[in-house]
């Protein structure tokens, strides 16, 4: 038994489109030396090498995993998007959604993705691993069913889980997406199903700006099991564990689901460009903890964490490595060399007093 990672060198060629950073090529708008969209391989690239050096990936069971199967694939997205997206990807490639370019071979790559998360979903819940993580590239959370955006291509989670539902390995499972931005996709996929309770943490207007409302709790037999979180931009350390154990985990622990999946998203870091959030490293290692912590009472420790987004080269190593820190129990430890500076940019006191008093009025409005 231990903590699985989940990874294949060939997600790290995925591919987007003419973009600096997120607006397209023309005009006035000149290309970037690096080029295309922020959405690249080398914060995930690097964050396995950070694992490496430091030995901690010899913790893990790194393994590789196939690729979903067309039938997994179905569960979540019509035949009708999957079949234009196949025929995209042999033609060479193109972009069907807003902000989701991707090259030839992207659909057989987006497909390997999704298979990492529903191998590593799989695993946990078999009892095979105690944990996971699955290094998910392209990401998944922003896809809906018949739409891809955000650089997401295919509903990972929602694919894994699923899949592990029609397999009878779980019947119930907790989602919860920190992420910068609104997983709408994870929304989309389960808003009318009560098996499914979706949580999602994000900064208020960021992307897509008009989801993720406070009061969109699902629909139909799905109704109160979707639970958006929006908050203030500048949010830090303190805010977001105060939503975790305020709000996030007394919603998972009265759900009682057999399996927690995260959608990791490390945007809401301080230095990230596409948020305005002051998290650190420290953030996510703790919120990993506390949400272990519960999967340990709730539902026997089953947990996988799954990889979404976060843009900033140098620093999203360091929080993917707290991360596996938490997820793993390991002793081995990559400083985070920015710790002291992003600490000095918390909030201060009354604004962090603000945050929490906001926190707590967004969940008794909702009655929570």
């Amino acid at each position: 038994m231990a903590t699985g990672f989940f990874w294949d060198e060939r997600t790290f060629w995925h591919a987007g489109g003419n973009y600096a950073a997120t607006l397209p090529l023309g005009g006035l708008v000149q290309p970037l030396a690096a080029g295309g969209l922020p959405e690249s391989a080398e914060t995930k690239r690097r964050f396995k090498n950070l694992m490496d050096v430091t030995g901690l990936s010899a913790e893990l069971d790194m393994r590789s995993a196939p690729a979903a199967t067309h039938e997994e694939l179905l569960r979540v997205h019509p035949e009708s998007y999957l079949s234009k997206f196949k025929q995209t990807s042999d033609n060479g490639g193109g972009e069907l959604g807003h902000h989701a370019p991707f090259a030839q071979d992207g659909y057989e790559i987006a497909t390997l993705s999704a298979g990492l998360a529903t191998a590593a979903v799989r695993a946990v819940a078999s009892g095979e691993l105690d944990n996971a993580y699955s290094l998910s590239r392209p990401p998944g959370h922003h896809c809906e069913p018949d739409k891809p955006m955000g650089f997401c291509l295919l509903a990972n989670i929602a694919i894994a889980v699923n899949a592990a539902q029609a397999e009878g390995r779980i019947k119930r499972a907790a989602i919860l997406d920190w992420d910068v931005h609104h997983g709408n996709g994870s929304e989309a996929a389960f808003y009318d199903r009560d098996d499914v309770l979706t949580i999602s943490l994000h900064q208020e207007g960021n992307y897509p700006p008009t989801s993720g409302k406070l009061h969109d709790r699902g629909t139909g037999a799905g109704e109160g099991f979707n639970l958006n979180l929006p908050l203030p931009a500048g949010t830090g350390h303190e805010g977001y564990l105060h939503a975790i154990d305020t709000v996030v985990i007394p919603q998972i622990k009265a759900f009682a689901p057999d399996m927690i999946i995260v959608a990791c998203g490390y945007d809401c870091a301080a230095p990230d460009p596409l948020g305005s959030m002051l998290a650190i490293a420290q953030t996510f290692g703790d919120m990993t903890a506390r949400i272990k912590q519960v999967a340990g009472e709730v539902c026997d420790g089953k947990m996988v964490v799954v990889h979404e987004g976060g843009y900033s080269e140098v620093y999203v190593p360091f929080c993917g490595h707290a991360v596996m820190e938490a997820l793993s129990g390991s002793s081995i430890n990559a400083p985070d060399p920015m710790h002291k500076s992003l600490t000095i940019r918390q909030p201060n006191p009354r604004v962090v007093a603000f945050q929490k008093e906001l926190i707590d009025d967004l969940a008794k409005e909702l009655d929570l």
